[in-house]
């Protein structure tokens, strides 16, 4: 039995995927994830971007 991995979708994303891919990957509503990764961005002094640029970089693309 294989376990879930994070991937990004190819047809649900905004820019890359990557918040769509955490949200299935955690079972999320992608809206949520999406609001949560702004807040904190902001919060952060934008580190989220660094983040988002490196996890689009790690994080492959789903095939299906």
């Amino acid at each position: 039995m294989e376990g879930k991995k994070l991937r990004r979708p190819r047809n649900s994303r905004m820019i890359a995927g990557v918040c769509s891919g955490i949200a299935r990957f955690f079972d999320l509503d992608p809206t949520l994830v999406r609001l949560i990764y702004a807040l904190l961005t902001v919060f952060t002094a934008f580190a989220g971007v660094i983040i988002y640029l490196l996890m689009w970089i790690i994080v492959p693309e789903d095939n299906n």
